[in-house]
């Protein structure tokens, strides 16, 4: 039975908490830890935790308990210093969303991993999703021929008092805003899906947060060898109607699940009906798609848990993690900076270290208020809506 650890007890815990608990003949949630005085005592009133231990400093828990694994679910800033010490602590992590805010500290949780032979895991949610899943089947089956264009909508909607909570809305506590904190989903799922862009050119803008010194927009151009992807990241579309759209050569298709193929006449034109044989192969091949056993979070946590016993590589490990935020660094700096940034991103680039967001990135407005805690459930609007 493996024991597990929670690091920071706020709304997406609950994912977490969750996921172990559709694994109980696997694991057990032994620890609770929030640096908040008694909420993760709370916590432990919840059924199948009321045997686990509470605490409000991590190196007490590590110290106290034997732990195999824990997922860390704090603040960005925060978590290359627990994700650390837990691994150096001879413990196995799963660190929530975003990996970190920047290159360096990601590149030294990757070798704390190493150097203290221990799993390192990022949370990609949404790489465990049968609409996902079966996208990236039929990219990889070359139906649709070489990639062009695709069209990454990150829409999300949120309103000014969700800038209010303490650690959100400044480059130094978010790390960055809705392109760090919401669109890492889909830009992970655009590197699963088409793999790493040599440059981008980007922009930025804080179209609807006064209260809030980060970015709420961004509109980021991703360059290919001959295909472009354009990524929307969002905080200020109603609705919050996501969307992943793949142009090939000869299809075209989406989530929410849509297939297109057009066919040419002589002159160049579409031939009117297009290509029903390929829409057909198409649709055979997402209709074959074999339904995930555990989809989102307990999907990850399950293959999680199997890299913990079998002492094998997770499905989505530091590097996974690594790669979304070089991205994210790209986008950011490309938008700073007002130009085109080729990948990758090395380790003399003054934006690969920890503080030159914080040193560069313009304060669209000035943070009013912080909060301790914001009262209501976490909601997402959309059912297209990839998970937060």
């Amino acid at each position: 039975m493996l024991k597990i650890g929670i690091i920071g007890t706020g709304g997406i815990a609950a994912a977490h908490i969750d996921g172990y608990r559709r694994f109980a003949d696997e694991c057990e949630i032994v620890a609770l830890c929030d640096v908040a005085p008694g909420r993760a005592a709370a916590l432990r009133a919840q059924p199948g935790l009321t045997s686990a231990r509470a605490y409000e400093r991590v190196e007490d828990m590590l110290a106290a308990e034997n732990l195999d694994l824990v997922s860390i679910a704090t603040p960005p800033s925060t978590h290359a210093e627990l994700t650390i010490a837990a691994l150096r602590a001879g413990v196995d992590v799963l660190v929530e969303k975003p990996m970190a805010p920047s290159l360096e500290e990601c590149d030294a949780m990757i070798a704390a991993a190493t150097e203290n032979d221990r799993i390192l895991s990022v949370v990609a949610q949404n790489r465990f999703r049968d609409d996902m899943a079966t996208l990236k089947e039929v990219l990889d089956s070359g139906l649709i021929g070489p990639v062009s264009h695709a069209q990454v909508s990150s829409a999300w909607w949120r309103g000014t008092a969700y800038y209010d909570l303490w650690w959100r809305g400044t480059w130094e506590s978010e790390g960055g805003g809705c392109t760090l904190n919401h669109a890492i989903h889909h830009l992970d799922l655009t590197l699963w899906l088409l793999g790493a862009p040599r440059a981008v050119t980007a922009v930025l803008t804080n179209a609807a947060h006064e209260n809030s010194e980060v970015e709420d927009l961004s509109v980021a151009v991703l360059q290919y060898d001959r295909a472009l992807a354009e990524v929307t990241s969002s905080v200020v579309h109603h609705g919050e109607e996501q969307a992943i759209v793949v142009h090939g050569r000869h299809a075209r298709v989406s989530q929410p699940w849509k297939v297109v193929a057009d066919a040419a006449e002589p002159n160049g034109f579409p031939v009117p009906g297009g290509d029903p044989g390929r829409v057909a192969k198409i649709e055979a091949l997402a209709a074959s798609h074999r339904a995930l056993e555990h989809v989102g979070h307990p999907g990850q946590i399950g293959d999680m848990l199997g890299a913990v016993r079998e002492r094998r590589r997770p499905a989505v490990d530091g590097t996974d993690g690594r790669r979304a935020i070089e991205l994210v660094t790209a986008i950011y700096q490309a938008g700073i900076e007002r130009r085109t940034v080729d990948l990758p991103v090395s380790a003399d680039d003054p934006y690969y270290r920890a503080g030159t967001l914080v040193e560069r990135a313009p304060h669209f407005f000035e943070k009013t208020t912080a909060v301790a805690d914001l009262p209501g459930a976490i909601t997402v609007g959309s059912s297209s809506a990839i998970d937060d």
